[in-house]
């Protein structure tokens, strides 16, 4: 009979020993968390990167170390906000504690095979909007592992619900005073983040991703409400440069790795393989029996699948390594002559071009989503990190849009390219 009370150690090659009590055993030893086992966590990168073979399962694992590091420094640091703010007192903080290591660690326990990289093949909800991975692990939060959540001793001690992580994962109302820790698990200095760009970046043998951890753990602080606003997470003046150095290790992760011309073609073959072996091309949606469907898509059954030689052209590329060519690209920030060329040459591809990829994602926005930064000698004086970091307030967004050629075509592609920047030089 399993011990309530035990706790297990699992060896993890960034944080060291990751510790977890008996109740969390019990949860990732679901066949609903087991699954995070079958899913990588950089899809087909290995095809760039050999080593980045890690998985969902060992990152969800290091999420919730992450978390509760970020969670013990607020509580020591800005227990007086907490208190003040938000009402706490030690039972509530313990019982929070709890939560969010629940919420970390199944945030991503949703996710489709090869993550991120399958994730346009989600059903539409009927109003127009896909669903995203966040709705498969509510569902799954909520339905699969329910009960290892509610039924274990040791939530005697607390009196979860699962809707209560679902909420903290969601941010909603239910979620009461908790919703303050959401921007743990979601947000500009959370521990997703902080614990996948180490852990891409150790896999992948780069070092773009590396920042100190550590550092920043021990200045981020609770910030105080203005104007009847809820207190918000931040860092003293002392955190700056880790926080700068997290920002710019995301950046380069996405420009080197991420966003790396052979690692998005593969996302592209992906998807177009995905289209073949999904029934009506989609996945099955996060709802009644639909969910246990979705659960039995994996990683392994899409290898499997593809082996047996399906999955179209799309997945024989993806078997003979035989990937669509860049043939084009813009630059990371265009201006409108360079969105000009674009089009030229688009339509000068015509059916040369087999697929278009832009980099639509901003890494790193200024404004209201910054992160605040605690003035040393004024406590009450709160400017936002673009304010004392020139690099950061400088960095803007990556809105590069890459072109693709069947690799049979390269030679006539790469005329009609040169033909049309040779006409803009002249021109």
């Amino acid at each position: 009979m399993a011990n309530p009370h035990r706790y297990y150690e699992i060896r993890c090659p960034i944080h060291g020993f990751i510790s977890l009590n008996d109740w969390e055993w019990e949860v990732i030893s679901q066949p609903a968390f087991q699954r995070l086992r079958r899913i990588r966590q950089l899809a087909w990168t290995d095809y760039v990167y050999p080593g980045a073979m890690h998985t969902r399962f060992e990152h969800s694992l290091g999420v919730m170390h992450t978390a509760t590091l970020l969670y013990d420094a607020i509580r020591t640091s800005s227990e007086n906000v907490l208190t003040s703010e938000l009402a706490y007192n030690d039972a509530g903080l313990k019982r929070d504690r709890q939560l969010v290591r629940f919420a970390a660690l199944l945030h991503d326990v949703g996710h489709a095979p090869f993550s991120h990289a399958s994730e346009d093949l989600m059903p539409d909800q009927g109003n127009g909007k896909r669903y995203a991975h966040e709705d498969y692990s509510v569902a799954v939060i909520r339905n699969e592992l329910r009960k290892a959540i509610e039924e274990h001793p040791l939530n005697g001690n607390y009196g979860f619900h699962a809707e209560d992580i679902a909420a903290l994962i969601e941010g909603s109302a239910r979620a009461k005073q908790s919703v303050f820790w959401r921007d743990l698990i979601s947000g500009q200095m959370d521990a997703d983040r902080m614990d996948y760009l180490l852990r891409d970046s150790y896999h992948a043998g780069v070092q773009y991703g590396r920042f100190d951890l550590h550092r920043l753990i021990s200045t981020i602080r609770a910030i105080p409400g203005a104007e009847g606003h809820p207190p918000r997470l931040g860092i003293i003046e002392g955190g700056v440069h880790a926080a700068e150095a997290l920002v710019l290790a995301r950046y380069f992760m996405f420009t080197q790795v991420y966003f790396h011309k052979t690692r998005v073609a593969y996302d592209v073959h992906l998807r177009g393989a995905m289209k073949e072996l999904l029934p009506n091309g989609h996945f099955p949606r996060p709802i009644d029996g639909e969910l246990a469907q979705f659960l039995l898509w994996d990683d392994w059954k899409v290898l499997g699948l593809l082996s047996d030689g399906k999955g179209g052209e799309h997945g024989s590329r993806i078997a003979t390594r035989n990937h669509y060519r860049r043939i084009f690209h813009t630059p990371e920030v265009s201006v409108e002559k360079d969105l000009d060329q674009l089009q030229t040459v688009r339509e000068k591809l015509g059916k040369l071009l087999v697929a278009e990829e832009p980099a639509s994602k901003s890494w790193y926005k200024t404004g209201m989503p910054d992160i605040p930064v605690v003035n040393d000698i004024d406590e009450k004086t709160v400017r936002p990190l673009s304010e004392h970091s020139n690099v950061v307030a400088n960095l803007k967004a990556n809105n590069q849009v890459f072109l693709y050629t069947k690799p049979e075509d390269v030679p006539k592609a790469k005329k009609i390219v040169g033909e049309v920047m040779e006409h803009a030089r002249s021109a």
